[in-house]
């Protein structure tokens, strides 16, 4: 049957106003460019590309494979490292402007909804720095551009080749990350829920869900040949890691994730989209979003900025309702005073996501706002909140430890190994401390903990000094019979846990380094 003719209905695309909300976004990560250092998760994602596999503990391979590969042709300066994200941002806001357009949104609908996306704090913090998180959003609005297509058509061969689209956008979002899941459930509830059901007929969804399907087998691979290691790590992250969300701080996290004046825009999209007879058509797209809602409020643990990568359709449906409820002799005048106040507000907030100001001016801009340094997990905060904290110290701490590396005897050097906490700490040492001569690195936490037994039992004995940091000489004591303090490491921007942290000398273990690594492990 051929499509509906609502399809031939679909308005102008708006791509000058679109276009210019998506430089926007470019130019605050521009400005942006060499104010801070490179980011903890950066430095790990760093180390995960110099050992290709499957998976990683954390996550699947998607990002870090593509992230081998740019570094292979432009190398990992902080610079290089911000170009892939910033482009997946730029990609989400003018896949946002062509969903308002595709919910039947003029020039008003589509430049509200891509400066909406262009300016959200979450969204532009999210594509300011290299991670699966800027390809997440980017994918969920694609699949979410796939679906809205596909829920103005009646089945055909050409539905079938979109519904095939939109299984590979999925089976990548899963090699990408795994939380992709909750899209794949969301759009299997919306064909239920809803009168889309009809596809349910047709091999078209069952086609995307298989190859959808596809896109995990890597990655469940990966993990029944390492212990399933990641539920280990979603087990402990939730008991230790994150803090518990409730409905309120939910709400709150959102309204300054996407801007309290935006409220009204995406609060509206939802509205559209669930509840009015204009946005029947892709009520589906609606149930996607309360779907991944619902998880994330069962499963309490979760971090809000989980649900953003649902919210494109929201601010595209929103968009279109702003401009159905206007008269349309002044919805031109009413939707360029709105779109001023998103933008003053948006470019206020964005010093908050990305670091456009100095640390001490952003400490005094955030103090001026009322705003402290928030953060998801169970850490102390120090001046500077944890996402731009972890960009300091790391050049510093592996100096250090190179300088205490260096003060060994050379048949020690030789032999020796650094010992760290955390990913970020052994990503660092061996990002900045390879060319001061550093020690090859050990650390039990997350993927490192596989490479580093790894390490051991290929050269098994260690018999070297490890060179460790952090820990209490009592602890130590335990595991060497020679436990020397030899420095401190510290940096008074970086998080208040990786400053004043002992380096210890430590020799002659009282038992092997592969049975404290199995002992010490942490997937967290």
């Amino acid at each position: 049957m051929p499509a509906r003719s609502f399809r031939r209905n679909v308005p102008a695309f708006a791509g000058r106003l679109v276009g210019a909300a998506a430089l926007l976004q470019v130019a605050l990560h521009a400005a942006s460019i060499g104010r801070y250092g490179i980011f903890r998760d950066e430095l790990y994602y760093l180390s995960c590309a110099s050992r290709p596999a499957a998976g990683y503990v954390d996550q699947p391979a998607f990002s870090i494979l593509f992230l081998a590969a740019w570094r292979a042709v432009f190398g990992d300066s902080a610079a290089a490292l911000m170009v892939p994200p910033a482009l997946c941002g730029a990609a989400v806001v003018v896949l946002t402007g062509l969903l308002a357009r595709r919910f039947g949104g003029g020039p008003a609908a589509q430049g509200l909804a891509a400066l909406a996306a262009a300016v959200a704090p979450i969204w532009v913090g999210m594509t300011g720095y290299y991670s699966m998180n800027a390809f997440d959003v980017l994918l969920w609005t694609l699949a979410a551009l796939l679906l809205a297509a596909l829920l103005e058509r009646e089945p055909g061969p050409g539905a079938e080749r979109l519904w095939l689209g939109l299984g590979a956008v999925l089976a990548l979002g899963l090699l990408n990350k795994i939380s992709v899941l909750w899209l794949g459930a969301g759009i299997f509830a919306g064909l239920v829920l809803t009168p889309a059901r009809r596809w349910l007929a047709t091999r078209g969804p069952w086609l995307a869900g298989a190859l959808a399907f596809l896109g995990l087998l890597p990655y469940l691979a990966w993990n029944a040949t390492h212990g399933w290691a990641t539920l280990a790590f979603m087990r402990r992250a939730a008991a230790e890691k994150y803090v518990s969300s409730s409905l309120l701080t939910l709400a709150k996290d959102l309204l300054l994730f996407f801007d309290p004046l935006a409220a009204p825009l995406w609060i509206a999209g939802i509205v559209w989209l669930v509840a009015s007879r204009d946005g029947r058509r892709f009520r589906a797209l609606g149930v996607v979003f309360l779907t991944t809602l619902g998880i994330l409020l069962l499963n309490r643990t979760s971090k809000t900025e989980y649900l953003s990568a649902s919210f494109a359709p929201l601010l595209a449906a929103g968009g279109v309702a702003f401009e159905r409820v206007l008269h349309p002799g002044r919805s031109t005048l009413l939707a360029a005073s709105y779109a001023a106040v998103l933008l003053a507000t948006g470019l206020a907030l964005a010093p908050l996501a990305v670091p456009l100001l100095s640390p001490e001016a952003y400490v005094a801009y955030a103090s001026r706002l009322g705003l402290g340094a928030p953060t998801t997990e169970r850490n102390e905060i120090g001046p500077l909140p944890q996402h731009f904290a972890d960009r300091f110290g790391w050049p510093e701490m592996a100096a250090e430890v190179a300088r205490v590396a260096r003060t060994l005897p050379e048949t020690e050097r030789a032999v020796a190994r650094a010992w760290a906490r955390n990913y970020g700490e052994a990503s660092a040492l061996e990002r900045y401390g390879r060319p001061l001569g550093l020690p090859r690195v050990l650390c039990p936490h997350n993927s490192w903990w596989f490479w580093s037994v790894a390490d051991v039992r290929k050269n098994a004995p260690l018999t070297g000094p490890l060179i460790v940091i952090g820990g209490t000489r009592e602890d130590l004591s335990t595991v060497f019979r020679q436990v020397e303090e030899a420095a401190r490491t510290g940096h008074p921007l970086a998080m208040p846990y990786e400053n004043g942290r002992p380096v210890w000398i430590c020799r002659d273990p009282k038992e092997g380094l592969e049975a404290v690594l199995l002992r010490d492990r942490l997937f967290i």
